[in-house]
């Protein structure tokens, strides 16, 4: 799921000709299928990936549809699904997981169930823009750094909490390939959405995949990802150019978000003003944590924001 508000520097690529239930083998061993489920954040759709030949796994069912579920199940035909793994839990990518176990039998891999960032904000309202599948569970909960091995090919979960606190993404090593679900996309930045998701989180995650070898990444939403180290490092500086234009603004005075919005993001789509919003919360909720802005009362409820100008002139 997509922040399209906040794409101004990043050289994103949105050609994606992939049209719904067509199946498309991208490379050796990966097959994609795109779900019918376009919006301003899910660009043309969910990406559903199949790994393998012959015994193969399949990544992100994607939303609860019976089309996409019998494109998938069309796409394997003569073949046996032996793994379903999910990289994180939103409606646009968990929900289908149950029909295809109930006609595959295949076992379900993820990090686990759908949960706030932070415990605190587990009796928190979860907001709309994060679409969580609650009655999402695994059969199979991965740790970090654990390989999970098929017909053929062999997948290294690695834990990247930042989109959502459960968000995980999915190494086949020996092909150089990552599958990242919704923590880098090519199109778009992702949204973080507190309490769902930490934008302290996301940073560490993307430092973290910087730090990695594969160089083409495979994403929930969208075209492929070449070069894609560099590209991670794009993401992150373009973050960093986000938390200094909210600072810029906190200087002129104290604000809340939505005065930061309008300030941020000129020429906003209408549409897009609460996963804006939410995108600020998160950083401010990050700036917050690190000293550099103060708020009266909890950061993720809101308020208004100021800068700690002590702290900040010091630096």
């Amino acid at each position: 799921m997509a922040d399209t508000s906040d794409n101004d520097d990043v050289p994103f690529n949105r050609d994606f000709p992939l049209k719904p239930g067509v199946v498309e083998e991208v490379v050796p061993g990966v097959r994609r299928v795109l779900c019918d489920n376009p919006s301003p954040f899910t660009f043309t759709g969910t990406v559903s990936y199949i790994v393998g030949r012959g015994k193969v796994a399949i990544i992100d069912p994607g939303p609860d549809s019976e089309v996409h579920a019998k494109a998938l199940l069309d796409a394997v035909r003569g073949e046996t699904v032996t793994h379903i793994f999910v990289t994180h839990t939103h409606r646009d990518h968990s929900p289908n997981t149950a029909r295809i176990k109930a006609a595959t039998g295949a076992s379900v891999y993820a990090e686990g169930p759908h949960r706030a960032s932070r415990p605190r904000f587990e009796s928190e309202k979860h907001n709309p823009e994060s679409g969580a599948d609650r009655d999402f569970s695994p059969d199979v909960r991965l740790r970090d750094g654990e390989v999970v091995t098929g017909g053929g090919w062999a997948l290294q979960a690695v834990t990247t909490p930042g989109h959502t606190a459960n968000h995980m993404v999915f190494a086949w090593k020996d092909h150089n390939i990552l599958f990242v679900g919704d923590h880098v996309m090519g199109w778009s930045t992702s949204i973080v959405a507190p309490p769902d998701g930490s934008m302290i989180d996301y940073m560490a995650s993307l430092e973290k995949l910087s730090r990695r070898d594969e160089q083409l990444y495979f994403s929930g939403h969208g075209p492929e990802i070449r070069d894609a180290p560099r590209f991670v490092r794009y993401l992150a500086r373009h973050r960093k150019a986000r938390e200094a234009s909210i600072l810029h603004r906190l200087a002129k005075g104290e604000a809340d978000i939505p005065t930061l919005v309008r300030a941020i993001y000129i020429g906003l789509d209408p549409r897009l003003s609460g996963a804006a919003g939410y995108s600020v919360l998160a950083h401010l909720e990050d700036m917050v944590a690190r000293g550099l802005v103060l708020t009266d009362g909890d950061p993720v409820i809101g308020g208004r924001y100021r800068l700690d100008h002590d702290d900040f002139g010091s630096n």
